[in-house]
């Protein structure tokens, strides 16, 4: 591949335009994919860094409360994807087969989903707000500081499931680039205006900076869904209630939430065990991290999610061994990126994390975590590309059901076997994650190649 091809492809991805992904050259299309989608994550990532280190400033409290919120508001996040990973799946097969009013109509009723189930998080989240973060293990001290900011997050519970949701339609039809633009703008808005309210208003600013930022984001989604030129448009008569096709979604959106609750619900009894046999120190050393983590996570998931636009919209034009190509080269890829970020963790994690803080028992345990996470990186990046191609296929059953091994099987006892009965305290907790994920890689690389995600019918 030549330069001039290779900006020529950068260029083609970045423009804007639905790709027809069922022909020509698999590596063309894995990259016309995974550009705006590595983009689009990446400066989210950007944001979750910016975020923690503009927060940290304000202290170990403030610190511990962002990082408990947004172990716990991972549950919102389980159920955006989980319906993200529905439309994609349910779009991506209709285009695929040619019928755009199919994609744009289930596109549309997963939206009437989005609206009811935000209505009940967002009402428990603020009525409950202070006695989340007690059960999460915080001190009183955290508790009083952060829970405005627990309460304005789950406030916005509706814009953090349309971001996601919105951008899987348009993954699904194949305009990476649209879902790249969306969640720039919400990006960028939030670095924007991050420092500036946490200025005026303290931890508060920060929450209320970040709904601003993704409600920017959704606005620009919604009005290329309705007044834009994509294939995927939406009209009034999308939105009329159509039970089955309701019906289907929800069959596919509740393994694939119930996968991600599972994981984060693992990570959620992962952070309460840190903070209560590490203490604060040690929650924000982990939630330090763990933003490090995502930040070099996102750009890998953004390379997973092309496998499920190509597994869908390939299943769809009845072109499986191609689909199964797609899958096993985007895994190549993802394995060699995070085999660069793994040596990066496991050699660099020092100056890393003391670009965040300067309290010496925080860095501490932020190293030895960003160590410990990293020592199987390589593992993540595989695991990821399989599991999304697996719900790209609509098989989300599957990875449901090894993550439910994986993490509260082996993970959760294993954690709390390391921390409390050996006396490892946090590091024990640290340890069992990598474990847990490298068996996850495994156990989703099996069931790819036995191949029963071939025959799922959407």
């Amino acid at each position: 591949m030549t330069v001039k091809n290779i900006f020529s492809i950068i260029r083609q991805s970045l423009n804007g335009e639905e790709q027809d992904y069922t022909q020509g050259s698999i590596r063309k299309a894995v990259f016309l994919l995974a550009i705006p989608m590595i983009l689009e994550l990446s400066l989210e990532s950007v944001f979750a860094l910016v975020d923690i280190f503009f927060v940290s400033k304000l202290g170990q409290n403030a610190i511990a409360s962002v990082g408990l919120t947004e172990s716990v508001i991972t549950i919102v996040y389980s159920i955006a994807i989980g319906l993200s990973t529905a439309a994609t799946a349910i779009v991506a097969r209709r285009i695929g087969e040619k019928n755009t009013e199919g994609a744009a109509h289930a596109g549309a009723q997963s939206l009437i989903i989005a609206f009811i189930i935000s209505g009940f998080l967002t009402v428990a989240g603020m009525v409950y707000a202070g006695d989340i973060l007690s059960l999460m293990g915080a001190s009183k001290a955290v508790v009083a500081e952060g829970a405005i900011f627990t309460r304005i997050m789950f406030g916005g519970s509706l814009v953090i499931i349309l971001i996601f949701l919105i951008n899987g339609i348009f993954r699904g039809a194949g305009n990476a680039a649209m879902a790249m633009k969306s969640l720039w703008i919400a990006s960028l808005t939030n670095i924007i205006l991050c420092p500036i309210l946490i200025h005026f208003f303290g931890l508060k600013g920060a929450a209320i900076a970040t709904v601003t930022g993704r409600s920017s984001g959704v606005l620009y989604q919604c009005y290329h869904l309705i007044k834009g030129h994509g294939i995927v448009k939406f009209t009034a008569k999308h939105f009329s209630l159509d039970a089955p096709i309701i019906k289907t979604i929800i069959t596919i959106a509740w393994p694939a939430t119930l996968q991600f609750v599972i994981a984060s619900g693992s990570w959620i009894v992962v952070a309460r065990l840190v903070a209560e046999t590490g203490g604060t120190a040690a929650s924000a050393g982990y939630q330090v991290a763990i933003r490090n983590v995502v930040f070099f996570i996102l750009p890998a998931w953004g390379l997973s999610n092309a496998a499920a636009t190509l597994v869908g919209q390939n299943l769809g034009a009845k072109e499986i061994q191609r689909a199964e190509k797609s899958v096993i080269m985007t895994a190549k890829y993802n394995a060699v990126f995070m085999g660069i970020v793994m040596v990066i963790f496991l050699f660099f994690s020092n100056p890393i994390i003391r670009i965040f803080t300067q309290d010496e028992a925080v860095v501490r345990f932020g190293i030895q975590a960003l160590q410990i996470f990293g020592s199987a990186y390589i593992f993540y990046g595989i695991g990821m590309v399989m599991t999304q191609a697996l719900n790209g296929a609509g098989d989300t059953k599957t990875p449901t059901w090894i993550n439910f091994v994986c993490f509260w099987l082996i993970q959760i006892p294993l954690a709390y076997f390391l921390s409390k009965t050996l006396g490892m305290k946090a590091t024990g907790a640290f340890i069992s994650i990598p474990i847990a994920e490298t068996m996850l890689a495994l156990a989703a690389w099996y069931y790819f190649k036995k191949g029963k995600w071939k025959t799922v019918k959407v």
